[in-house]
């Protein structure tokens, strides 16, 4: 691989932590990047995962505060990460890399539109909460289902698995932005961490580009997570919804 390569990779995952720490969708950056550069696409899923942990885990120690108020929804919310991201590894092993290519457009459209109308959501059920609270046990069970199917298919590839984080968080009642990244990165943390197991077992992941790319993963996720705290939520969440708008409509011009 040649130099203006490596750069290329390194100055993608510098973007892409650095998007990761604020809004999600790092994966769109730097996953490209590995494909650009020859790499193929099974290989650069799984190198491109691995590569992002260091920038997710550096992001997580700058949102540290954020996790003291509820350690309990967070350790539960890991469990389910762990638990999914592993099926999710096992699955992208066994599925052709043309597939998860094609359907990727469409599972970033309702991450986008999902974390978009979030608040009208998040509005609603705080208006049935009367009405809710009767069903309290089914409620927990569609969100913990919620949230380990976006488990799943974060280790299946973590494309805007940050942007179905969020969304899930606002439907069980958060408001606050910068916690809700604080979980996002904590979860996608879990989610990359476990899947090495099964990306070494098949021997995907190549170190060399992996170690180039985490580095600048980790210099991205560090700076944005600290500076996101000190910007307005609302120009935060504007920023989420402009990231994942343009991914989405990238992937779908790279697939027709």
């Amino acid at each position: 691989m040649m130099f203006w390569q490596y750069l290329l990779i390194f100055g993608a995952a510098l973007l892409a932590g650095a998007i990761n720490g604020i809004a999600g969708g790092g994966s769109f950056i730097l996953f490209p990047a590995f494909l650009s550069v020859g790499i193929p696409p099974i290989a650069a899923n799984a190198t491109n995962a691995i590569a992002l942990l260091p920038g997710t885990l550096a992001s997580a120690g700058a949102y540290y505060r954020e996790f003291q108020e509820d350690r309990r929804s967070l350790i539960q919310v890991c469990i389910l990460g762990i638990i999914g991201g592993l099926l999710g590894a096992v699955l992208l092993l066994r599925t052709p890399s043309a597939t998860f290519l094609q359907v990727l457009p469409y599972l970033l459209l309702v991450a986008t539109l999902a974390f978009t109308f979030s608040r009208n959501l998040s509005k609603w059920v705080e208006g049935q909460q009367g009405y809710l609270s009767k069903f309290k046990v089914l409620k927990d069970v569609l969100i913990i289902a919620l949230q380990l199917i976006v488990a799943v298919y974060g280790g299946f590839f973590g494309g805007g698995m940050g942007i179905l984080f969020l969304a899930s968080f606002a439907l069980m009642g958060m408001t606050n932005i910068h916690r809700m990244n604080a979980y996002k990165v904590m979860l996608t943390s879990c989610i990359n961490a476990v899947i090495i197991i099964p990306f070494m077992a098949a021997d995907l992941i190549l170190w060399q580009e992996c170690a180039i790319a985490a580095i600048g993963a980790s210099i991205g996720g560090y700076i944005s997570a600290y500076y996101a705290q000190k910007i307005s939520p609302v120009i935060v969440r504007r920023f989420v919804i402009v990231i994942a708008s343009g991914m989405t409509l990238y992937f779908f011009w790279r697939n027709f």
